[in-house]
């Protein structure tokens, strides 16, 4: 016998006949079965029995050792032939119980077909008492060895663990485990230390058990969401029961799972174009997987509404008038006194579509032969009711979009679905009311649009109202394109200066600056009239009024760019009238005449200057000169009033007052400083300018004031109150003053002597280089007008200053 010593280890040399162990290991004290039909398990066991009955062993011994793809393992397991008989299947087989571990060695002959190795037995007990670190090594594996067995119920093995005390037994008992691999086991075989062995064990265990716990906890939760949803599908089952139940008894037959194929034979039966269809049917697809209680479904079924309500394909076909101009025309002129600049864009716009439409050149590169206008102008001028006008001609679909006070971007372009309340831009909820992809949209007051932390409207509608973009227009809440090239846009404002540069750039101007005096009694008599009758309760044969009453109603008791206030006059007299007949003082019919109008509504607000009395107006006194301005409400008449303070007083310098702007203010300086460079040539005392004090003020001087255009109003003014003439009463100017003295040109030529129309001013003094401008102004104003174009601020002095001085009109010169 040789032996070696190594950590509680020693040796004994022994030959013994190899029964290989394909993808298994046994491990001592292990005992195991096996089949001798299979030739090298019977080979082995045969030789030795032989052996044994040759030395008198009673159990035959065999070396079992592990074979992992034809490889041996370096260590065995020494094994003893317990019993040989049949197996619970029938087949001979062996018990075999593992004894010892066997270091192989070389190999040998010996009787028999099996193979014989020479091997060193190894003796690896440890010796009593343990060592304190070993004694709680085997407490950690007993006590991870019994929550193993504990978890797979097995209570009696649970109770042969505990009873073993022995360090290398405890640790070979794990070779029963049947989580170990190949490997893990091989491992444990070839560990010849017992505490080792038993650390690797421990640290095995250990770890399945942590993999354990791990897959328990997945497993819970998988099977708590399983029964969740088995428990939710049978409530859902349920539900729809009772829903079914329901439904039977409202008359309504239709489940869920019905709602979404609905809706895709909706989707598949619309006339949708493909992008939109393919996109309709994605969201079909997912209402199908959506749950009926996911917010999801409610929000797919509220956005295929949307889109299956909109018109992709609907377009109104032009009526016939649409292509007959002529009756175009008619019918604007019908409806509209006056406005002839937007009646002949419009009829310009109906002529091309007609000349497109017989050359088969309806789309073109993807868009349609749309129209954006902007019709800027004074309120009560029509800007409104003048769209209803142009889909009436066109025989189209008319939406307004008021604008005025919006401040949020997705009020234009909508809302992202994922907002709760979502809903789409007015555009595309114009286009769903009017039910056609061609109607004509009127953007009402689009110079009344903000912008703040929730964006900026007017942004939003540079894609809307651009011709070369506003075909593939992609609203938020839709996200598909929709096509805008074939609306006709009209967008109102009232002042141009409010509409953003970019926003404007987009769209064609056409002014509207009001009406004369005789377009207002036209109105008056066709239109104001028969409506307010109507809402009045009065019969058209009932009351009527005369074209004297109408002028006077238009001229004195209204003073406006549009018809606004005179629709109100209007009304207000036939409320008075009928009134008055029903208290049974006033008989019907009855024609209401000018000599009535101050008895039934009291007496005018606006007298023209030239119907006052010379000493009562405004003019009557030297430094007070009548201006012309353009406001938001169109032209109007504008006073400048200057004076001049007492020497005593020791005023000096240039006082200016009535809320003006910077570039007023400037105008004054520059008027102050030609009269004092000019005073001679004038024939103005100009010293008196050095000494005494200088004051310009605007009337009506809670209304801010700005502009160049007043420049040789107040250089009259100041070279009146200088010459002590007065200036005409019925002479009104515009125009900007340089310090040479030249007159430069202004804008509003037409709203200005519109406003001199209404006002009873008989001469008007413009800029020379505004003469073409009078090309825009109606005829009818200009004959009652005598307009002078002047280049030189001398020109209009000698225009509108008088011969007369106080003393002549007997006026005291303090006024």
């Amino acid at each position: 016998m040789a032996t070696e010593s190594a950590s509680y280890s020693s040796y004994t040399t022994l030959t013994l006949p190899v029964l290989p162990l394909d993808d298994e290991v046994v491990l001592p004290g292990m005992v195991v079965p096996f089949d001798l039909s299979d030739a090298e398990v019977r080979a082995a066991v045969e030789a030795a029995q032989a052996a044994a009955r040759s030395e008198g062993d009673s159990k035959p011994k065999v070396l079992l050792v592990p074979r992992i793809d034809g490889t041996y393992a370096a260590t065995g397991v020494l094994g003893t032939v317990e019993q040989v008989g049949r197996l619970s299947d029938g087949d001979p087989g062996a018990l075999i119980r593992g004894r010892s571990r066997v270091r192989i060695g070389a190999g040998t002959t010996g009787p028999g077909g099996a193979l014989w190795v020479e091997g060193q037995k190894l003796d690896d007990s440890v010796p009593e008492p343990l060592p304190g670190a070993v004694t709680e090594l085997v407490k950690e594996y007993k006590a991870l060895a019994t929550s193993w067995l504990k978890k797979r119920g097995a209570w009696q093995v649970v109770d042969r663990v505990t009873q073993i005390d022995d360090v290398s037994a405890l640790a070979d008992n794990s070779g029963y485990s049947p989580f170990l691999t190949v490997q893990q086991k091989i491992e444990l075989l070839e560990t010849e230390d017992a505490v080792a062995r038993l650390k690797l064990a421990t640290a095995q265990l250990r770890e399945h058990l942590a993999e354990q716990d791990v897959a328990e906890t997945i497993a819970k939760d998988v099977q708590e969401g399983v029964d969740k949803q088995q428990r939710e599908f049978l409530l859902r089952r349920q539900l729809d029961a009772v829903r079914k139940e329901l439904r039977e008894l409202n008359g309504d037959s239709k489940d869920a799972a019905e709602e979404s194929d609905d809706y895709r034979a909706r989707v598949e039966a619309a006339d949708l174009p493909e992008k939109v269809r393919e996109a309709a049917l994605k969201e079909v697809d997912k209402l199908e997987r959506a749950s009926d209680q996911s917010p999801e479904g409610s929000w797919i079924r509220t956005w295929l509404d949307t889109v299956l309500e909109l018109p992709w394909n609907e377009r109104t076909d032009d009526s016939a008038s649409a292509y007959d101009i002529k009756g175009a025309q008619e019918i604007l002129d019908a409806e509209h006194a006056g406005l002839q600049d937007v009646k002949e864009r419009i009829t310009e716009y109906l002529a091309v579509r007609k000349r497109r439409a017989d050359r088969g050149l309806g789309v073109v590169g993807g868009r349609r032969g749309g129209a954006v206008l902007a019709l800027v102008g004074p309120p009560g001028v029509g800007k409104t009711s003048l769209g209803e006008s142009v889909a009436h001609a066109m025989g189209r679909k008319f939406v307004r979009v008021a604008l005025g006070g919006v401040r949020d971007e997705a009020e234009i372009r909508g809302h992202r679905r994922t907002y709760v309340g979502a809903l789409p831009g007015r555009i595309v909820r114009a286009i769903k009311e009017a039910g056609s992809m061609n109607p004509v949209v009127l953007l009402d007051e689009i110079d009344k649009v903000g912008s703040d932390f929730r964006g900026d409207p007017a942004a939003a509608l540079l894609e809307v109202l651009d011709p070369a973009q506003n075909h593939t227009f992609r609203d938020h809440y839709l996200e598909v394109e929709l096509d805008l090239s074939d609306v006709v846009f009209l967008a109102t404002a009232n002042v141009l200066e409010a509409i953003p540069e970019a926003l404007l750039d987009r769209m064609e101007l056409v002014r509207l600056d009001g009406y004369t005096e005789d377009e207002k009694i036209v109105i008056a008599r066709d239109h104001l009239l028969p409506r307010q009758l109507d809402r009045a309760g009065l019969e058209q044969d009932e009351v009527t009024l005369d074209e004297g009453a109408l002028r006077k109603l238009a001229g004195e008791y209204t003073r406006e760019a549009g018809v606004r206030n005179l629709e109100r006059s209007v009304a207000r007299l036939l409320r008075k009238v009928a009134a008055q007949h029903e208290l049974g003082e006033r008989e019907l019919p009855f024609t209401v005449t000018d000599a009535d109008l101050r008895d039934l509504i009291g007496r005018p607000h606006h007298v023209p200057e030239s119907a006052q009395d010379p000493a009562e107006r405004r003019t009557a006194v030297p430094g007070v000169a009548t201006g012309l301005a353009v406001t938001g409400a169109g032209g109007d008449v504008l006073f400048v009033e200057a004076s001049l303070a007492d020497p005593e007083t020791g005023a000096s310098g240039l006082t200016l007052t009535g809320q003006l702007g910077d570039v007023m203010k400037e105008s004054a300086q520059i008027a102050l400083s030609f009269l004092r460079s000019h005073g001679a040539e004038l024939e103005l005392p100009v010293a008196d300018l050095k000494d005494r004090g200088v004051h310009i003020h605007f009337p009506a001087g809670a209304v801010p004031k700005d502009g160049p255009s007043a420049g040789v109003t107040m250089t009259t003014a100041l070279a009146s109150l200088l010459s002590g003439r007065l200036v005409r009463t019925d002479v009104a100017m515009t125009g900007e003053v340089s310090l040479t003295g030249r007159v430069l040109p202004i804008g509003g030529v037409k709203q200005k002597l519109l406003a001199a129309h209404r006002a009873g001013i008989t001469t008007v003094i413009i800029p020379k280089r505004n003469e073409a401008d009078l090309d825009d102004v109606p005829a009818e104003v200009l004959e009652k007008l005598d307009v002078h174009a002047v280049t030189d601020v001398r020109q209009v002095l000698e225009l509108a200053l008088t011969e007369a001085t106080v003393a002549e009109l007997r006026i005291p010169a303090a006024v």
